[in-house]
């Protein structure tokens, strides 16, 4: 399978899933704002104003993925596959804020905890908690090979984990009457979100600053190059991420002097290698040798034009 055919065929089977998990989330989100109001909930008020972002945030995936399948062009020539990069940003940047939002209203609620309806609260949780269920297990099967479909399964996630903590909280408010753990529960949730936020942030980041991949050594890159027979040396490697799952290497091989059809059967086994063993699908490899220091085409020059001498 191709670059190319991979790309598209994870988007389109990501994109299936989630666009169901967009439907699920706007009517679990309609049902917590009405049920937030009428029970005077924060915790549900908070995971509503959660699915909300969900809601941009599964909007903005399915549009990077759309994006995602246009062809390369002269002007875009590794296409648009970082539209998912950024989506994925942008959905840890919106988790962030609204982690903080919540952790400042349930400050407030602290110092004078309202009366809170816990039986709506605990119906409505438990509705929303079946919903959340139901959009990780439709995106279940492809989170893991694409940061922009990760970043829209954390939010769902975190869905379910706000949706497991109002229904505990409603529990303890009805028997109990413990006002206090609406907010408590809220800061909680707040917290498990914000911290898996930060690692997408920090993860697409990278990816836009053309980190190495954290799943490659360049090291390791370096000796397995080394171990082709026929390259002497190598510099200038530099890998990097178009974007998640898919790799590029360049980088300058010495050789000794030798022939075209000598040089491209080293190329072809230094793309054999990325592939098989880092999973790098682009290469770009300029070949030099000692004798020339413009490169392995100046010297093959010179060798042409020598026998054409001769």
């Amino acid at each position: 399978m191709s670059e190319h055919e991979h790309q598209h065929n994870l988007p389109s089977a990501g994109s299936q899933g989630l666009w169901i998990a967009l439907v699920i989330t706007v009517v679990i989100m309609m049902a917590e704002v009405a049920g937030g109001f009428l029970s005077n909930s924060l915790a549900l008020l908070g995971d509503a104003g959660h699915m909300f972002t969900d809601v941009f945030s599964l909007g903005l995936s399915l549009f990077a993925f759309t994006m995602s399948k246009r062809p390369p062009n002269s002007t875009r020539t590794y296409g648009y596959h970082r539209m998912e990069v950024m989506a994925a940003l942008t959905n840890g940047a919106l988790l962030i804020i609204i982690s903080i939002a919540i952790f400042y209203e349930a400050y407030r609620r602290f110092a004078s905890p309202p009366e809170i309806k816990g039986p709506l609260m605990l119906i409505i949780a438990s509705i929303g908690l079946i919903g959340n269920l139901a959009g990780i297990y439709v995106l279940k099967g492809t989170h893991t090979q694409n940061l922009n479909i990760r970043s829209a399964f954390l939010h769902i996630v975190g869905d379910t984990m706000s949706s497991v903590g109002v229904i505990i909280g409603g529990v303890l408010i009805i028997t109990e009457k413990w006002y206090f753990m609406d907010p408590l529960i809220s800061i909680l949730i707040g917290g498990i979100i914000i911290r898996g936020a930060i690692g997408i942030v920090f993860e697409s980041s990278s990816i836009l600053l053309e980190y190495v991949p954290g799943n490659i050594d360049p090291d390791t890159v370096h000796r397995a190059l080394l171990g082709i027979n026929g390259i002497k040396n190598v510099h200038d490697l530099h890998i990097w991420a178009i974007t998640s799952g898919l790799y590029s290497m360049s980088s300058h091989i010495m050789i000794d002097d030798a022939m075209i059809s000598e040089g491209a059967l080293i190329i072809g086994q230094v793309e054999a290698l990325m592939k098989e063993k880092f999973d790098i699908t682009h290469t770009t490899v300029q070949l030099e040798c000692d004798n020339c220091e413009c490169g392995m085409v100046c010297s093959m020059v010179s060798r042409k034009e020598k026998e054409e001498h001769d």
